[in-house]
């Protein structure tokens, strides 16, 4: 039997698609504080997973997954926000809004979908993007 030991490394495409992420996370908190949004938290996490940005708008506290791609080949970025991890941020934001004693506040779930294009980017918000999801 043949086997393979990791060196811990992480591949280059994990390492491409962690710098776009990244740079992903930046452009959107850049436009929502542009929006007027206070950014309350970057990459909170819990028990339950992690949440790339948790804003304000007003009195609404909203709950943001940002999905960025370098080129739309594999489908819109936003089309990556399913069921499964809709779940995942919504256990994600019943801790968080447990833990800092918000369950009477306004919530919502909203995407940002960034196609990072050579000359510019296309950023996309959608906003109440899905409810609640068990």
């Amino acid at each position: 039997m043949a086997s393979a030991k990791s060196t811990g490394n992480p591949s280059k495409s994990n390492l491409t698609s962690r710098k776009t992420g990244a740079a992903g996370e930046q452009l959107a908190a850049a436009y929502l504080k542009n929006k007027g949004y206070t950014i309350a938290e970057r990459n909170y996490r819990c028990i339950f997973g992690e949440v790339d940005i948790i804003a304000c708008e007003g009195n609404t506290i909203v709950f943001i997954e940002v999905k960025s791609r370098r080129s739309a080949e594999y489908g819109d970025p936003e089309s990556s926000v399913g069921l499964t991890k809709q779940r995942k941020l919504s256990n994600i934001a019943l801790a968080y809004l447990n833990e800092h004693n918000l369950e009477n506040q306004p919530a919502r779930f909203d995407v940002i979908a960034i196609l990072m294009k050579r000359n510019e980017n296309e950023i996309r918000h959608i906003q109440n993007a899905f409810e609640l999801a068990f």
